[in-house]
């Protein structure tokens, strides 16, 4: 098989921020695959990884903020497999917007207080998997660096 396009990307040179991993036009509309790089990969600088309660917290609080504050322009807001940040797909959103809204999703979850949301056993297939607490710590760290739209480095 050819080798995707997102692994073709050194993450050896990956730094935190927002990366706009893909553009794509379905049906007319263009879509937007935005990577929130919430950690470097491979531990490259010793900050570890989101671990799975940390990261499926961000995920429902800002799954949530965003399609309520953002509703039409966001297709999908979702974890990395790999544990390093987020994928983020839009439509019709400037970098500028872009920068915004990840910056205001993640004040949203250090701000946060009250119930997880979606995080009831009917709700989610894993509602004990989560940490406010942890979420809180990860999203300020993220916003410690003023996240930016940044260009893959070559």
């Amino acid at each position: 098989m050819k080798k995707i396009d997102s692994f073709s990307v050194d993450h050896n040179k990956l730094e935190r921020g927002i990366y706009l991993g893909r553009r794509d036009i379905l049906q007319g509309a263009t879509i937007d695959t935005w990577d929130i790089r919430v950690k470097e990969p491979n531990n490259s600088k010793g900050g570890g990884f989101l671990s799975g309660k940390a990261a499926h917290t961000i995920e429902h609080i800002g799954a949530t903020f965003l399609r309520n504050h953002y509703k039409d322009k966001i297709v999908y807001f979702g974890p990395m497999g790999c544990g390093t940040g987020f994928y983020l797909l839009t439509h019709s959103m400037s970098a500028k917007d872009i920068e915004k809204a990840v910056r205001d999703t993640f004040q949203a979850i250090v701000d946060w207080s009250g119930p997880i949301p979606g995080a009831s056993r009917k709700e989610c297939g894993n509602y004990a998997l989560h940490s406010l607490q942890s979420a809180k710590i990860q999203a300020r760290k993220f916003l410690s660096i003023n996240p930016t739209v940044c260009k893959y480095k070559e």
